[in-house]
């Protein structure tokens, strides 16, 4: 039985806020909740038994989040040397076979395109890592030529929040001649992977990559191509991300996305032939983390309330932008009597315009200085993609329920 995740209370957060204020240094705090990213991955887990999670890195690369995961025995997916050696961090009580045995089996680099050196630094590792051009399979062949790979082919994302194909991935045709050229490179090609796009909620887009992926393993095996894994021999599918996080209640449950694809999994793809892949990063953290905002100015533009908070797009809230996420923003008990309901105006803490919440948010009129707002469901896509501008740090990350 999963243990009860309880919410941050109004307390709770008043507490940190008075604590951590102290420092003076003016950040917001964003707190990651670990007994919620256990309670997702056992989740996960239970849905899919015959899936392999591996946690996309880049959802967010907090070191005591890939901590947790590993412990719960989660595989890795990495996009770049730092993400990569986060994992390694974890490895110090494992010797040198042991290590090339853990990234085999429990990493892959999802990115099609790598750089030579990201090659050249896994390459001891023995990276199992995908790929959709010539030009990538040249260079994995004289960079990283131990490297088993894996076929990224393009699939229906229409309707997720972030679609991936106008990016990655090839058709079929395409992959039957990429996989071609890779046997002639001499480089094991160990299956195929896709992605549906991040947040995806119409789950018939996994249905067709399924059948799209079982097609191509089929062509391919009619003209004489071998694939499989070089330890067992069994043919990998990565049916990537796009695991929703239930950010509301409209977003339908994983429970319902297991009973769409469960079957479909079962039917084309026969454990004794086939290891399934999964890479959900949105679904593990999304829900695990709360940012806390301080108010530190207010203004009426153009008969409009503005309130100016300690964040913005360029930092924490990044996600409005890059990840076209729309957080609620809700303040503090004790403040909800300030005054009637407004469609208040956010603004960031930098001296750009654009940093500002491109959609109103219902507050009460007359919030002061150095009130608190609250943002629920901030654990993806947000500190893993804020920056630096004009010298304002991001927020201070505190993790809870780490035992």
């Amino acid at each position: 039985m999963r243990k009860k995740a309880e919410p941050i209370n109004e307390k709770k957060i008043l507490d940190l806020v008075k604590r951590y204020e102290r420092s003076r240094t003016g950040q917001p705090l964003f707190i990651i909740d670990h007994q919620i990213i256990k309670n997702n991955y056992e989740r996960f887990r239970e849905n899919f038994p015959r899936i392999q999670v591996y946690y996309a890195i880049k959802a967010n690369s907090e070191p005591a989040i890939i901590r947790t995961l590993y412990r719960l025995g989660s595989s890795f997916d990495a996009a770049s040397i730092p993400e990569f050696d986060k994992i390694m961090h974890l490895l110090d009580d494992l010797n040198e076979e042991q290590i090339k045995e853990f990234v085999y089996d429990k990493v892959i680099f999802a990115n099609t395109t790598k750089s030579r050196q990201i090659l050249e630094h896994t390459k001891p590792y023995v990276p199992l890592m995908t790929f959709d051009n010539p030009d990538e399979l040249e260079k994995i062949k004289k960079y990283c030529d131990c490297a088993g790979v894996m076929l990224r082919v393009k699939v229906p994302d229409k309707g997720s929040m972030v679609e991936m194909a106008k990016k990655f991935g090839v058709t079929p045709e395409e992959g039957i001649g990429l996989i071609e050229k890779a046997h002639d490179l001499g480089l094991i090609v160990e299956g195929l992977s896709f992605h549906v796009g991040s947040q995806c909620v119409d789950f018939i887009n996994y249905v067709d990559a399924l059948e799209m992926a079982h097609g191509i393993f089929k062509k391919v095996e009619e003209r004489g191509y071998k694939i499989g894994r070089r330890d067992n021999k069994k043919k990998i599918l990565d049916i990537g991300g796009g695991f929703p996080a239930e950010y509301n209640s409209s977003v339908p449950t994983i429970e319902k996305l297991a009973e769409t694809i469960n079957g479909k999994i079962d039917e084309l793809f026969p454990p004794e032939k086939y290891e399934i892949a999964a890479e959900p990063g949105r679904f593990m953290v999304g829900n695990a983390a709360t940012l806390i905002l301080t108010i530190i100015g207010k203004s009426k533009r153009d008969e409009k309330r503005f309130y100016h908070f300690n964040d913005g797009l360029y930092h924490t809230l990044s996600g409005i932008f890059f990840d076209h996420c729309h957080y609620d923003f809700v303040c503090l008990e004790k403040d909800k009597n300030k005054g009637k309901l407004e469609e208040c105006i956010l603004a960031g803490q930098t001296c750009d315009s654009f940093d500002t919440v491109p959609y109103p948010v219902s507050l009460p009129g007359n919030l002061d200085i150095d009130d608190t707002l609250v943002v629920p469901n901030a654990g993806a896509y947000t500190t893993g993609s804020s920056s630096h501008f004009n010298g304002f740090t991001g927020a201070k990350i505190i993790s809870i329920n780490l035992g």
